[in-house]
């Protein structure tokens, strides 16, 4: 038999990589509650957030890092100084956070938090990667007419030497 205790601090402090990502869920604010019809969401890199507890209460920022191991935050702006003058970024625990907007950069978070499978949404490529791909595709055309043209004028050249 387990004491809850230890279970507890198994969970907490001994969590998989993948538990401890779920621990970073923080609260929605109300307008993202009605949108998404979810009180929740992990948090990312890009998200904006308020501070609701601790010292920097009330504070607002975009997050920075995210550190799993400590299952918190640094966001920017909120800094601290040390005694010889270093400024250091403070780390909020996720549950002292609420998210006033969301990171949209990730389709698959996006289509998940709408409640739709994002296996089924059709793939979006970004234009600046199209440009590039039609970029190298008319280079490896060009390249291959290029060499098309140079072989032409070449079996030229050695017919008219044999003659």
């Amino acid at each position: 038999m387990v004491k809850p205790t230890k279970m507890r601090n198994q969970m907490i402090y001994q969590a998989t990589l993948q538990t401890r990502s779920k621990q970073l869920g923080s609260a929605l604010s109300k307008d993202l509650q009605k949108k998404y019809g979810k009180k929740s969401a992990r948090v990312i890199e890009g998200d904006s957030i308020k501070i609701l507890r601790g010292e920097f209460k009330g504070v607002d920022g975009k997050i920075s890092k995210i550190s799993t191991e400590k299952s918190s935050v640094a966001i920017d702006g909120v800094k601290k100084e040390k005694t010889k003058g270093d400024k250091f970024d403070v780390y909020v625990h996720t549950s002292n956070l609420v998210i006033t907007s969301l990171n949209t950069s990730d389709k698959w978070r996006i289509a998940k938090l709408e409640g739709k499978d994002p296996r089924k949404q059709p793939k979006d490529t970004p234009a600046k990667v199209d440009a590039k791909v039609d970029a190298k595709v008319d280079a490896k055309v060009d390249a291959k007419v290029d060499a098309k043209e140079t072989k032409v004028v070449k079996k030229m050249q050695k017919k008219e030497d044999e003659k």
